[in-house]
Parts: C-alpha cells; structure tokens; sequence
C-alpha cells in the first residue's frame, strides 16, 4: 500500500468517525430578540443585538465564535465578530448579545439617505454565523426587520 493511499483512507476514516459523533445533532435554533440603538458617547449610536439560542440536543452546545453584519436600509454599516459566548446547556437556552458601534466611513452613504429622506424607522437585515466548533457547520442566520429610533424592534 502506498503512502498517498495510507493517508487517504486515514483521512476518510476519520471524517466518518467524527460524523458518528453527532448522529442525531438537531441544528439550534436562534432568533433575534432584540436590536435597539444605545446612547453613544461619541458622534455614533452604539447598537445592541440581541440572540436568543435554543439547544434541543442532549449535549451541551458551545459556541466558539460568532460573525455577523447588519444592513440599515441596504448599506452595511455594522459587522463583527465576537468569541466570550455563553455555554447552552443541553435542552436548554440562552441568550447572546452583541454591541457594536458603526465605521464612520461605512455609514456616509446612509447618513446622506437618511437626510434627503428623513424617518423615524430603519430597515434591518442582519446575518450571524454561530461556531459550535468541531466539524460541524456554523449555524447561519437571516432575520430582517424594522427598527426605531425610540429603540424599539418591529
């Protein structure tokens, strides 16, 4: 048996095996629980998202990272990454909130929007990836809505 050979069935052994250990992985649910604008202390509002995580396995779900942007009325103007995330026990629940603050340069273009067109509400569309590790799949969610400027989500 060659080398290449050797390794190949080593590596094929192994992706099988791993995927026996989350035969019945049922994928979390995740939902946006709240994006409201906080007061911010420069010239930028700080905004704050809200996750709620459902984990309907029986072993404990830990996420290792997450990535997301956000859209206000189609420019991307907030984007971050976030790694001290909360442990979801198994069958169990949590939340994960995030708070960024706007690029100055990334938000001219709907800062100019927004003033030939003035209005108390935003559209929203932000897109997360959560990372529960291992060779799973990072868990990608798509949620659009309506938000604020009182801070309430629509």
């Amino acid at each position: 048996m060659t080398y290449r050979r050797f390794i190949l069935i080593l590596v094929v052994f192994s992706l099988v095996g791993c995927a026996q250990f989350y035969p019945n992985f049922e994928t979390p649910t995740v939902s946006v629980k709240s994006f409201r604008v906080l007061p911010g202390q420069g010239a930028l509002p700080v905004f704050e998202i809200g996750l709620h995580v459902i984990n309907p396995n029986r072993t404990e779900l830990t996420l290792e990272g997450i990535s997301y942007h956000v859209d206000l009325e189609g420019h991307r103007v907030l984007s971050g990454v976030a790694n001290q995330l909360p442990v979801i026990e198994a069958y169990g629940e949590g939340d994960v909130v995030l708070q960024v603050q706007p690029d100055l340069f990334s938000t001219l273009s709907l800062f100019t929007d927004l003033m030939n067109q003035p209005r108390d509400q935003f559209k929203f569309d932000l897109t997360a990836y959560l990372d529960v590790g291992g060779f799973m799949p990072k868990i990608k969610v798509q949620k659009e809505g309506l938000i604020s400027l009182n801070g309430q989500k629509n």
